[in-house]
């Protein structure tokens, strides 16, 4: 099996993949109603894809769910790559500091 994109998309897929199998609905029914390509659904629940903010909504719609409730838990280390875990209040406190 092929790996996620990330941590992140994975975790996403797989709250999609619960909410849509609960309600009996089939990956081509809810691309269909988020007026999303089949293919492109299927590669989101695997984890595969990277979705837009507008479709993470389109879908959650679809699965009368909040949105917030598929990233819930998500951080910063769960996405692919290098990122700098400076804080915008880590900022804020170092500027102060040198001034």
């Amino acid at each position: 099996m092929v790996e996620p994109f990330s941590r992140a998309a994975g975790v996403v897929g797989e709250r999609l993949r619960g909410i849509r199998t609960a309600l009996g609905l089939s990956q081509e029914e809810v691309a269909h109603l988020a007026d999303i390509h089949p293919t492109n659904y299927g590669k989101i629940e695997r984890g595969r894809a990277n979705p837009s903010l507008s479709t993470v909504i389109r879908i959650a719609t679809v699965l009368d769910t909040d949105a917030g409730e598929l990233i819930t838990g998500l951080t910063i280390a769960d996405l692919p790559g290098r990122h700098r875990l400076y804080t915008a209040k880590d900022f804020i406190r170092e500027r102060e500091r040198m001034r």
